[in-house]
Parts: structure tokens; C-alpha cells; sequence
């Protein structure tokens, strides 16, 4: 039971907007707003902050974010020139490219068949110099080489045939929301500069000082401002517990690139291609593909980046001026911070930290923070400690496994043509954490193993797709569990071919399938 009117939380306070506030807000607003709970949402930001986005994709995840906020899926692809993810693929991780050898592996957003009965990858080392893991047992990598959607143009919104996110433009989405929020959902938007944050004798934030000479009163405060951290971090002084000594990119050069023919094909995963100090992302858009180079200043140069990025992106351009395209640089301290919940302050997207662009963990992140809040918000002040010691500790598990789960992309590589590599695998840089679980998988393989929370943000498949992609040669059996048997794998092996060859005759092409839903809109409004 409620003891105090006066110690209820009716007032949240969002700092700041792009993709992490206005996700927030959405999640917050579509549970409490609609379902008639006493709860304003206010959203604040300064008119002059660009948005950064920095990799332009998502987990599957997303799709169930923007239906519970009451999104059509097809209004979200018009409006935000969004394509299907279907997962990743790694082009030149595991070798030098002086060698001459080229090489790539998939991470699929599908689990591998039969995965839910048994560890197919015990018996696929049998036949691991003949196929990879990710063609052996799930159909997405071969469909993902084609250029294919996952799903047809009947399936229902947010359903599939085969797992997906998305890529979308950081921009265009973070205004698609804002319309959402404020037009459907009843948050409120004000654009102004915050220039004092007052606390009362509990040293918690009561308001928020504009320049206009306003102040915005609050009972929780979420902040989304970015790297600047306004609150958590400028106000509170909770500092950022740097990683640069385990990853080491701490810069990017993102670049928009043209399609020459409207029609190009868009690709359905995103391209992760290795490089010197660093990789290369590219994303296909419907109308331009997302291009960038991450990469450590401590292994490379500016100029030295960017040379590469315009040669990666010259052959696309088919002769046409590499020059004229205006590439635009990007700085982050990878990190996170030592608490992202303190006293009636949270943050949330940037605020809280950002590592990498590398397999779009920083939207995940969010929606993680937004769905938390949304589901154990707490209705008073005497019970926000409660939760907020939750929160820290869920947060907290998140980020280490991120950390881990990226650093697991490196240090398998046997690429030796530059300091960056190498030192990537220097047992300096890896985590205990990590050391101990890739001594465990060589005996026994990540199957059940890798469930902490049931929201956990990496599936034991992911582990999977990730270490026999980059050739990591463990052949345990997971402890206690049934051997599965030959006749099992070569089930589940010819189910995921039959599979595949259904879905390569009748799935349209990514174009095809996105053409189809803008043509409905156009066809709608005549």
C-alpha cells in the first residue's frame, strides 16, 4: 500500500531525445500512460544536438520494442528508411589479407536447427573442414548471401520466417518517434537548454533549470544526454570505468554512400569487413548504404582511416569521385559507468556508456533500460533504492557480457599484420571472465551455459555462430547432457537444407519485399 501522496513517482523526466529518449519515452508512455496510470512524461532536449547514430542497426529485439509501443512495423520502414537485419557477416577476421585468403563467417539472428533439443555443433565437427557451422545447420547466411527478406510480403507485421532487426536512418527514426510519442502516447517535448540542476536536502535532482527562465519539477529523472552525461555523471559525478585497455576502438569516420542504380539490391545483413586497426561497417538502406570505419587511435591515424574507408568504398562508386563525399568523424570513450542508477537519477543510451558500434549492442542496451523501467518503476521514493541496486546489478551483468561477447570476435583471429591484432591477444587484454569460459568451451561447448538473465542480451547460439566461425576448435559435450546422436544431426542437417531451399524460391529480395510496403502506402493515399 502507498503510505505518502507526497512520496509517489508521478513526474519523470527525460534528458534528452535521439533514439535512447525517445525509446524511453515510448516504452514508458505506451505502459502507463494508455493504461490510465497517473504518470507524465516529459521529454527535454536542446534544439542543437545532432543525433549521432553510429552503426544504424538493431537486435530482433527491436521488433517487440516498437510493437508494445503500439507501432505499425510498415509506418516504421516508410518513415525510416528501414531495411531487414538478418544478422552479421565477418569478412576477413580470421586471416592477413596478405595472405591472399579470404575468409568469412555469418552470425544469424536464426538459432541453428534443432538447438532447442540437442548441441548440433558436437556432431558438425565431423564435418567442419566442409562446411560451416552457420550453413550446416540454420538457412539465413545462404539467404542473407542472396540479398533475401525474412519473410514474404503476406506474412503479418512483426512476424517472419526467419529472425530479423533492422537497419534504419538514426535520424528519421529519433523524429519518427518524437511524432509517436507526442501525438499517440501524450508525452510531452520541449526544446530547450538545461542550465542548472537543483537538488533538494536529500541531494536527490528536483528540477531542472532552463534557459528560458523555466524549470521542469520532477520525481525520477532519466538521462539520455548522450556522452555529455549531464546528469549521471556531470551532476553526480559518476565516473566512467574506461575499457580501452580490452577494446581498443575508440574513433570512427561514417560516410554516406550513394547507390548508383535505385534498384540495387540492399543487403539483409550487415557487412563487417577487417581491417588494419579496426573494421568497416556497411549497411544497406533502401535509398543509400550506412558506411564506417572503427578503429583505434592508438593503432591508426586519421588519414591513415580514412584512405581506407575511401578505398573500401571506391569500387561501389564505379569510377565516380571518392573525394566529394563528406565523411564525418566521430570520438567515444568506450566504457561504462561505475553505477547508471543513482539516487532518483538513471541513465540510459550514452549516458550510461557506449563500447562499439560492432553487433549493434548500444539500441539493445536501451531497449534493456527502457523495458526495466517500464516493468519495476518504482511508485515510490522509499522503495527507488530497492530498485535501483536491481537495476545497477542487471546493468552492470549486461555491459560485462558485452564486453566478453565483443572481445570474443578478436581474440580468435590469427591475423598478425599489424600491433592491433596482436594485441588483441595478448592475455593483458582479454577478460578473466572470457579466459575461463574459452578454457571451458574446449571441453565443453556453449549450449546451456550461457543463461544468466532470461532477458540475456546474447543467446548460447550467438557464442556458437562467433567461435566456430572463427575456427575455435573445442569438441566437449556439455556435462551430463545426452550425446546427440548421428541420426539426430542428420535430421536437423537435412531439415535446415530442405529448409533453405524452400526459402531461396520463395522469399522476395529485400528491395522487392520493402518496394512492396512503400507501394501499399503510395496506393493508400490516392
Amino acid at each position: 500500500m502507498i503510505e505518502q501522496t507526497k512520496d509517489l513517482v508521478k513526474e519523470v523526466v527525460i534528458v534528452g531525445g535521439g533514439s535512447a529518449g525517445w525509446l524511453t519515452a515510448g516504452v514508458l508512455a505506451a505502459e502507463y500512460l494508455i493504461g490510465n496510470h497517473e504518470l507524465n512524461i516529459t521529454l527535454v532536449e536542446s534544439p542543437d544536438v545532432p543525433t549521432v547514430g553510429v552503426g544504424e542497426g538493431t537486435w530482433p529485439t527491436m521488433r517487440a520494442t516498437l510493437k508494445r509501443m503500439g507501432i505499425s512495423e510498415y509506418d516504421f520502414i516508410r518513415e525510416c528508411d528501414a531495411s531487414f537485419k538478418q544478422g552479421s557477416r565477418f569478412i576477413g577476421w580470421r586471416h592477413d589479407s596478405a595472405r591472399g585468403r579470404k575468409d568469412e563467417y555469418f552470425h544469424p539472428f536464426t538459432g541453428p536447427t534443432g538447438f532447442d533439443r540437442f548441441d548440433p555443433s558436437q556432431q558438425w565437427q565431423k564435418i567442419r573442414d566442409k562446411i560451416s557451422f552457420a550453413d550446416a545447420f540454420c538457412p539465413q547466411a545462404e539467404i542473407s548471401r542472396h540479398d533475401l527478406a525474412p519473410k514474404l510480403s503476406s506474412t503479418p507485421e512483426y512476424s517472419f520466417a526467419l529472425n530479423y532487426g533492422y537497419h534504419l536512418d538514426a535520424g528519421k527514426f529519433a523524429e519518427f518517434l518524437l511524432r509517436h510519442c507526442t501525438e499517440k502516447l501524450g508525452v510531452t517535448h520541449k526544446q530547450d537548454r538545461i542550465v542548472a540542476v537543483e537538488s533538494d536536502s536529500s541531494d536527490y535532482v528536483s528540477a531542472l533549470k532552463l534557459e528560458s527562465g523555466a524549470r521542469i519539477h520532477g520525481d525520477l529523472f532519466i538521462d539520455c544526454s548522450g556522452s555529455a552525461s549531464l546528469l549521471l555523471g556531470r551532476h553526480y559525478g559518476i565516473e566512467l570505468m574506461e575499457q580501452r585497455s580490452i577494446l581498443f576502438n575508440d574513433s570512427a569516420l561514417a560516410v554516406q554512400v550513394p547507390y548508383l542504380d535505385p534498384e540495387s539490391p540492399i543487403a539483409s545483413c550487415t557487412h563487417s569487413t577487417a581491417q588494419g586497426a579496426g573494421w568497416i561497417w556497411d549497411i544497406g538502406l533502401p535509398t543509400r548504404r550506412g558506411v564506417g570505419y572503427t578503429y583505434s587511435s592508438a593503432h591508426a591515424d586519421e588519414a591513415e582511416a580514412e584512405h581506407a574507408l575511401r578505398q573500401y568504398i571506391a569500387p561501389a562508386l564505379n569510377g565516380q569521385s571518392v573525394a566529394s563525399l563528406e565523411i564525418r568523424k566521430i570520438r567515444f570513450n568506450p566504457g561504462f559507468r561505475r553505477k547508471f542508477w543513482h539516487k532518483n537519477c538513471v541513465a540510459v543510451g550514452m549516458a550510461a556508456g557506449f563500447i562499439e558500434p560492432l553487433e549493434a549492442s548500444a539500441l539493445v542496451m536501451v531497449e534493456q533500460s527502457a523495458k526495466f523501467l517500464a516493468e519495476q518503476l518504482p511508485p515510490t521514493r522509499s522503495v527507488m533504492e530497492a530498485v535501483e541496486n536491481q537495476f545497477n546489478n542487471k546493468m552492470h551483468h549486461h555491459w560485462s557480457r558485452i564486453i566478453d561477447f565483443l572481445k570474443l570476435h578478436y581474440v580468435l583471429s590469427e591475423r598478425n599484420e599489424t600491433s592491433y591484432w596482436r594485441d588483441h591477444r595478448a592475455n593483458s587484454s582479454v577478460p578473466e571472465t572470457l579466459q575461463q569460459a574459452l578454457a571451458t568451451w574446449k571441453h565443453r561447448s556453449p549450449w546451456r551455459d550461457c543463461v544468466g538473465y532470461a532477458d540475456e542480451l546474447f543467446p548460447a547460439a550467438s557464442y556458437q555462430y562467433i567461435l566456430y566461425g572463427m575456427g575455435f576448435e573445442g569438441c566437449g559435450l556439455p556435462w551430463g547432457l545426452r550425446r546427440p546422436t548421428e541420426p539426430d544431426a542428420k535430421k536437423a542437417f537435412f531439415e535446415n537444407q530442405n529448409n533453405r531451399e524452400r526459402l531461396l524460391r520463395t522469399l522476395p529480395s529485400n528491395r522487392q519485399l520493402i518496394n512492396k510496403i512503400r507501394d501499399v502506402a503510395v496506393n493508400a493515399a490516392l
